[in-house]
């Protein structure tokens, strides 16, 4: 009697128990990566001051919105080349890189909004860029009939604009599991079909090793 046991050959999804462990495992890096991110990087702070184009004596109204988008496009170019270093104590590279000046569509105002590591920066970074335009309009208001006016200086920010470590973290571990899921998704069928066949000619293998029992050789009754 052939006592070898019988193989029990799985399912090909339990036989990569690690496939699926794709999937937790980026989430958990994407949100340690996010956390150390938001944790170790220096807080930003920002600032915004507003100015408003203001049309001058017989001027038509109409051409002070136009301005205030030209104004708002070369805000950063106005203040590195008048003296709005000077008043921020920053380079030209910060004040390109650190201010942005934004415009209204329906009135002709202009926000500038300066970032940095901390609020006083910000503050005489906006303040500044929006002084280096009203003086440079009151310069050309002769043949631009518009100028610049302060409308709103800015503020001290009490509390960071960038990202916490929390918020970090799981906006880190949403990516982690958004990578994770293509990951799984665009995966090569093709290496499931050769791990099929391979199993498939694992088993045919052991199958043809295990010999058939012999059948009982007929013998003639004794008459």
């Amino acid at each position: 009697m052939n006592t070898t046991p019988r193989r029990t050959f799985l399912p090909a999804g339990l036989r990569t128990p690690g496939r699926w462990a794709v999937l937790p495992a980026a989430v958990l890096a994407g949100a340690v990566l996010g956390g150390g991110y938001g944790a170790f990087k220096t807080p930003q702070y920002a600032a915004t001051s507003y100015v408003i184009v203001v049309p001058a004596e017989k001027s038509d109204p109409a051409a002070a919105l136009g301005f205030a988008q030209a104004y708002g496009r070369v805000a950063t170019d106005i203040a590195v080349t008048g003296d709005a270093q000077v008043w921020a104590g920053v380079s030209a590279d910060t004040l390109r890189r650190s201010v942005q000046a934004a415009t209204s569509p329906d009135a002709p105002m202009i926000s500038i909004t300066a970032k940095a590591e901390k609020p006083a920066k910000a503050v005489s970074m906006a303040d500044g860029v929006a002084r280096a335009l009203v003086l440079n309009s009151t310069h050309v208001a002769g043949s631009t009939g518009v100028k610049v006016v302060q409308f709103s200086r800015a503020t001290k920010p009490v509390a960071p604009v960038s990202p916490s470590a929390p918020l970090s973290a799981l906006v880190g571990g949403c990516a982690g599991g958004l990578l994770g899921g293509l990951a799984l998704l665009v995966r090569p069928k093709r290496a499931a079909a050769r791990g099929e066949a391979r199993h498939s000619r694992q088993a045919a293998a052991t199958s043809a090793a295990v010999p058939a029992p012999a059948a009982a050789a007929h013998q003639p009754e004794a008459v």
